[in-house]
């Protein structure tokens, strides 16, 4: 039996599954890490297991995270979003989401790839973290509160260091796995 992290192993198989094979893997997809953005917005107040549970009702009522067409929705498609029981049906949440993609935008124009933006954060690449227990990972490192101060000076809302922490572990460019956790290995680059 494989031995995971212990939020994976108390979880049910979506969060299991979501654990082995998408948390913590480096993401360079611009599309992936937006959506990935605008979940952890969501998520705010909420357990993961929420979201991940509404993550393909997100899909289809975002249009599989198009920021272009986020960033032009209109009061119409907030109201039906407002009227969708499989997202999470906060107004500011909703909002933030379309002033979310409006930025993103704007970071695409300028550094051509979100991608590139984001990842500057830890060097280009994934932090390696050695944690022995959950209790070890912090909310928040120096390396998100600087991402969320960025992203706010960018115009991004629901983007709060502990927001960032949580997207930088989602996207891998940190290994919270911890050590007795089959990932940890692997997403180190070390065979088991």
């Amino acid at each position: 039996m494989k031995r995971r992290c212990a939020w994976a192993s108390v979880g049910g198989p979506l969060d299991r599954k979501y654990h082995d094979r998408e948390w913590g893997v480096p993401v360079h997809n611009d599309r992936k890490l937006f959506e990935f953005l605008i979940l952890e917005g969501a998520q705010a107040g909420l357990s993961w297991s929420t979201i991940l549970n509404k993550r393909q009702y997100y899909r289809k009522a975002y249009d599989n995270f198009d920021a272009h067409k986020i960033a032009r929705y209109s009061s119409t498609k907030v109201r039906r979003l407002l009227k969708n029981p499989g997202i999470v049906r906060n107004r500011l949440k909703i909002r933030a989401s379309i002033i979310n993609a409006r930025a993103f935008l704007q970071i695409q124009k300028e550094f051509v790839r979100f991608d590139r933006y984001i990842w500057q954060f830890t060097g280009g690449k994934p932090i390696q973290n050695r944690r022995r227990n959950m209790k070890q990972v912090p909310a928040r490192t120096r390396e998100s509160d600087a991402m969320s101060r960025d992203l706010k000076r960018r115009g991004f809302k629901f983007v709060g260091s502990t927001i960032c922490y949580a997207f930088m572990q989602a996207v891998g460019m940190v290994n919270d796995h911890t050590l007795n956790c089959y990932r940890h290995r692997q997403l180190a680059g070390k065979r088991q």
